[in-house]
């Protein structure tokens, strides 16, 4: 049953050709449509095309039809090596415009760019780039480091632009803002969950996607302290007997929320029992139904629970908990199995429902993994930081069906769409599979 909510909620998402948002049609990190895709490629072998992105960054494309959009930062400073990003202070602002990028499907030209924001700043990983877009096929809203979100037409034309700093004061998380939204109807759903660098106070936000008013601010407090208090991770939405509850993580809970209001419904905890204070969350939750999983910080404690209650739900609503998660990448699911892929490139699988083990420690291809790995076709694309995707056979058997390699530093997630898959390194945007 939940197998079918997820491809009924593709299907409804336009799953056959579309990757509207960060974690795909599905929010699990996985494409049901997608079919025939590529296990063997390389810089000479299996490509469709090869287009040079200005610069490198985190954030994932995002398509619909015959248009790719990606947000990137301008060639500059920014595209330095990440050994010299290092020594840049953490912060450090250049003169780096952000461009949202539109490009055909076909060929990988270029249709249009447009200046989304300027001063890309750099924390390490992370640039002012880093937030995926979303779209719906007519309109496409960016967000940057800076907590600036815009709404284009298909044609590039601003439509609106925010500013949450001008607008509710300064964000304060220690490596820069870089939540993506979630688009739910019609509605854009904004978390700033912070506090390392602020006493600011964290806040959920809706936006009306068409003409980005505020439709309700609600403010989150939660226990953390210190590094903890920060959140990376993107809005989630679970379905509690037959209706939508808005999830957010971070700040060491999760909390559920009406939709239409923001209103706080209830809220777990439990997830830093140690009280560790740099117990910041990058992975975003993945919502099944009413199940939520989600660790808060490199995977201990990795919990399942049930969204739903009212008030405290700590100790109430858990269903498993192990130590088993990631730390930076989210985990992808078809709603049987989740897969968990660790920084080190280990990969564990599990019974959503139950938390039973099919496997653990398996072990891809060596590097650091920062990206989210995608699931479809049957087949796990795991990408390290080095551009080497390791492709695993879902389901309850571990098996490496190929190892790939491509040049450049890769933070972004793989995306597939139909027969297609795509590959964002610093360098370049790939095209995978038969035209």
């Amino acid at each position: 049953m939940v197998l079918l909510l997820l491809l009924t909620a593709g299907a409804l998402l336009g799953a056959d050709s579309n990757w509207p948002q960060w974690r795909g049609p599905t929010q699990h990190g996985s494409a049901p449509a997608a079919k025939n895709l590529p296990m063997k490629w390389s810089e000479t072998e299996g490509l469709l095309w090869k287009t040079k992105m200005p610069s490198w960054s985190a954030a994932t494309p995002v398509i619909w039809g015959d248009t790719i959009y990606v947000t990137t930062a301008e060639a500059g400073f920014a595209s330095a090596t990440y050994e010299t990003r290092n020594l840049r202070r953490a912060g450090e602002p250049t003169n780096d415009k952000i461009f949202l990028l539109a490009l055909r499907r076909k060929d990988g030209s270029e249709k249009w760019r447009v200046t989304i924001d300027n001063g890309n700043q750099l924390w390490r990983k992370q640039n002012s780039a880093s937030p995926s877009p979303i779209t719906d096929g007519q309109h496409i809203w960016t967000t940057t480091g800076h907590a600036r979100i815009a709404c284009y037409t298909a044609a590039g034309k601003e439509v609106w632009k925010r500013d949450l700093v001008a607008d509710y004061g300064e964000i304060g998380i220690n490596h820069g803002y870089a939540s993506s939204p979630l688009l739910d109807g019609d509605r854009l759903y904004i978390n700033v969950i912070h506090g390392f660098t602020t006493a600011k106070p964290s806040y959920i936000l809706a936006l009306d996607k068409k003409t980005g008013k505020t439709l309700w601010r609600h403010e989150r407090p939660a226990p953390a302290q210190k590094e903890s208090k920060d959140s990376y991770s993107t809005p989630q939405m679970a379905m509690v007997q037959g209706k939508k509850q808005l999830i957010i993580t971070g700040g060491d809970v999760v909390t559920g929320h009406e939709p239409a209001t923001g209103v706080e419904l209830w809220r777990l905890g439990g997830f830093n029992p140690g009280a560790n204070p740099a117990n910041r969350t990058i992975a975003s939750a993945v919502v099944v139904g009413d199940i939520i999983v989600w660790g808060a910080s490199r995977g201990r404690p990795f919990l399942a629970l049930r969204a739903g209650g009212k008030g405290d739900m700590t100790g109430k609503n858990e269903i498993w908990t192990n130590n088993l998660g990631p730390d930076v990448p989210t985990p992808a699911s078809d709603g049987k199995y989740l897969y968990v892929l660790n920084d080190k490139g280990i990969i564990n699988c599990l019974e959503i429902a139950t938390g039973k083990v099919v496997y653990e420690g398996q072990r891809v291809e060596l590097g650091t993994y920062s990206s989210s790995p995608l699931l479809a076709d049957g087949k796990l694309y795991c990408t390290n930081e080095e551009g080497v995707t390791t492709v695993v056979q879902a389901g309850p058997e571990f098996k490496i069906l190929g190892v790939n390699r491509v040049e450049g530093y890769t933070l972004a997630s793989p995306v597939a769409v139909d027969g297609q898959l795509f590959v964002r390194t610093g360098e370049a945007l790939y095209a995978i599979g038969k035209p």
